[in-house]
Parts: C-alpha cells; structure tokens; sequence
C-alpha cells in the first residue's frame, strides 16, 4: 500500500454535464474559438491531466504521485464513482455484488493526494495544451487519455436513429459501465423463456472473451432458475477466440441444451423492430437480444485527432500510438492508454482490449512521465496480459489465458499465448485475488 499522504488535498466535484456535451457532439479543437475560464488555475507545479478515471486512469493517477511527487495530477472523469467492467459478467448473475465493482473517485483522490473533478470534457486545444470542460479549462504539461472505447451501431443502421435509438434502448451490449448494466441485469433477472441472440463485435473489441463468460453465466442462471432459454452467439470469427477449447468444452459439456454457437456469423442486416438478425450464416429470429455493435476508440480521441490513417487515408478507427510508450506520434506529452489503442505489432496487432493492459500501461506511462519531468528519454517497459473467465456456476469454475510480450529481434513486440482450458476452482479463487490487488493498486479500498 502506498504510504503518501498529502499535505494539501484538493477534490473538486463540478456536476454531470451529459446534457452541454449532447449539445456539442462535433466540437473538435478548432472550434474553441472563445475565451474559456479556467475550471483550476495553473500553479507552480507542472500538470498532468488524466482524462477518464477506469482501469488505466486510476492507476496512472495513483502510480505518478509515487513516481512523480513534484507534478500536480488532476483526474477529470464524467461520473460520480468508479464502476469495474472486470468482474461484471459476475455482478450480473449474483456471483458478487455491486459494492465489489463500485468505489469511490473522492477517496482514491484523498489517499493517493491527486485532484479529482467530476466533469464532461468538451474539447481539447492540443496548440495550447488545454482541456475544455462543461466547467472551464484545464492547463496541462502532459496529458493521459484513457477513456475505453464507443460502441457505434452505424455499420448496420447508417444514419437511422431511430433503430439505433430502438437498439440501445432495448437492445443494449452493455460493455461500457452504465445504466446499460442495470437495464442487462434486469433483462438477465426477468426473462421468462425463449431465444435470445448475442452479436459479437468483430475484431479487435473490448475484452475480447468476455462475451462467451457472459453467454456462459446467462445460460448457467437460466438452468438454476429452470427458465426455457436459448442464447444464440453468433460470432464473426471461425471458433471462439481467445482459449478456444475451453469455451467449446463448456458450449458442450455444460450447455448444450442453451447454448447454440454459431461461428462465420458477421452481420450483414439487423432489425431490431421485427426482431430479426440476417448474418453471413442464416438469418435468426429472437425474443431478446444483446447487440454488441462495433467497437472504436472513445470519443475523446477523437476529439483529440488522435485516430489513425490507413495506407489509403481511410480511419483506423483507433489512437495512433507508439507501440511501447503510448504517446500520440505527432505529440509526445499526449498519452493514449487502454482499450482506445491502436495496433502496435504486425505479429499480432492489437494488445487484448483488457483490464489488466490497461493496469499495467498506466503504470508505464507514469514512470514515463516522471522521466521526461526528469528530462530523460523514457525507457520503454513490456508488460503482460492475465484474463479469467468464470464458466460455471455450480461449482464455481473458471478458465484461463496468459499473454507474455517480448521485443523480436526484427524490431516489433511479440505476443506469445496460454490459454489454461482446465476449467476449475483454483482459477476462479486467482481471479478474485488479482482483482482485490489491482483495487487496491487504483483507489487504495
């Protein structure tokens, strides 16, 4: 635990303001054309300013006050407390409860000695180095976004907001933590029998075997409860991905009588109003459903004009970062963290869109900027990957894989895979204590 305690300690609550930045969707730093005032003014010390307070912000906040005394850290984060994505597939059968995924911002700014505003962030001004929030403006020296990711439905629906409206409303994929994970679990807690269809997002996408553990729970719940269910997983890739054996074994083994797994599944059309998804494998009729829709870098990064370019000028869709210290390639006091990433290897692209990446690259990226407040070159540092999926809930029975990274000869970073098939009791047990440990790394509880 660490055992800083500040002499001055300053949290600051500015107040949701979802509706100013509903008003001003397409702002971009060329807009602020007005003199904004300052939500904080600038003082001696030089600033960093963390936008988004998950896995990634929180640790690099609380990793820079160790690393970097002497810099002010300021968090600006939208909501009022911290909601874990990691562990709420659990939360949402009952394995554990809400007070085990919530904590709190204040307390973590308080312990660690950092500055916590709750606030929308509106726009970024990268010429003068200034963040524009529904509150006024924020100086920074560096700045660290980690802000997850959008989930975007318009590849199927263009520019039809009513069926992206019908979508999200009823429809929801709940992989961003919000009312979306009440309204799944009610969804999960009233079902009364029927088909239920679960999309995948193609790749790369937020923790990418974290639906197959969600379809895995749901089904479990519905042969406790004895609800008549069937769960439809239609994946657009050929097998599920990654510990692919695993999944099968419990598809199998567990679930075949809920379980319908369809590989080759890519979604060509969905109507969400008569309730039928046409994919590359057939067409589907449900009576519920959950639709993970495409997942790109979070709005932030955009605004930020931080999203990378194909070789024919077309977006990638996420940050164009250095693929070992994460800063921007036009801008290195800008730090893009997290799920928002772009690839950084051609061996095997993208990082896993994962808690843990996110835990360990808010660690580097504090020792980074400590080193450049230093005035040293940063060191770039590997880090690792450990996801656990809980597959059975009676007994409790997880799943397992390892990522390990390495620097090839060739230049580029290099992934190495373990997936731990066995499922069994040991890893459900692991699973809790690396999750007790990373709380305690990012709010200290």
């Amino acid at each position: 635990m660490n055992t800083f305690r500040p002499t001055r300690r300053t949290v600051l609550h500015a107040g949701a303001a979802g509706a100013l930045a509903a008003a001003l969707p397409g702002c971009s730093s060329t807009a602020v054309s007005v003199a904004t005032p300052d939500l904080m003014p600038k003082g001696r010390q030089r600033r960093v300013v963390i936008l988004g307070g998950g896995w990634g912000g929180l640790t690099a906040a609380h990793h820079l006050r160790k690393a970097a005394p002497d810099l002010e850290v300021v968090l600006l984060e939208r909501n009022p407390v911290f909601w874990s994505c990691p562990l709420s597939n659990k939360w949402l059968v009952d394995v554990v409860d809400t007070q085990f995924l919530v904590h709190s911002y204040t307390s973590a700014a308080r312990r660690f000695g950092y500055t916590y505003v709750q606030t929308e962030v509106i726009d970024i001004d990268r010429a003068k180095r200034r963040v524009i929030t529904a509150h006024g403006g924020v100086d920074y020296d560096w700045l660290i976004v980690s802000a997850g990711i959008r989930v975007t439905y318009a590849p199927w629906f263009g520019n039809d907001r009513a069926a992206i409206t019908h979508t999200v409303n009823n429809y929801s994929s709940a992989y961003v933590p919000s009312t979306e994970h009440q309204a799944l679990k009610q969804k999960i807690k009233s079902f009364q029998g029927g088909t239920i269809v679960m999309t995948l997002p193609p790749p790369p996408h937020r923790c990418p075997p974290s639906p197959y553990e969600r379809a895995c729970l749901m089904a479990a719940h519905f042969q406790r409860s004895k609800v008549k269910a069937k769960i439809v997983i239609l994946d657009p890739k050929p097998r599920p991905a990654p510990i692919t054996a695993g999944y099968r074994a419990a598809f199998e083994e567990l679930y075949s009588d809920v379980i319908q797994y369809v590989p080759n599944a890519g979604i060509k059309e969905v109507d969400p109003f008569n309730k039928v998804a046409k994919t590359a494998a057939g067409d589907f009729r449900f009576d519920d459903a959950i639709f993970m829709g495409h997942h790109q870098a979070a709005d932030l990064v955009w605004k930020l004009g931080g999203i990378g370019k194909t070789a024919d000028g077309k977006p990638t869709n996420w940050a164009d970062v250095h693929p070992e210290l994460y800063q921007l390639r036009d801008d290195p006091q800008i730090y893009v963290i997290g799920d928002s990433m772009g690839a950084v290897s051609p061996q095997f692209g993208h990082y896993p869109k994962a808690g843990h990446v996110a835990n360990r690259q808010g660690r580097s990226v504090a020792q980074y900027i400590a080193q450049q407040a230093k005035g040293q070159a940063p060191t770039p540092i590997i880090i690792d990957n450990l996801c656990y999926m809980l597959v059975s809930l009676d007994p409790l029975e997880a799943i397992a894989v390892q990522f390990d990274y390495k620097k090839a000869p060739e230049g580029h970073l290099h992934q190495t895979q373990f997936d731990d098939n066995d499922r069994r009791r040991k890893l459900w047990d692991e699973d809790l204590n690396w999750y007790r440990l990373a709380v305690q790394d990012m709010v200290g509880a």
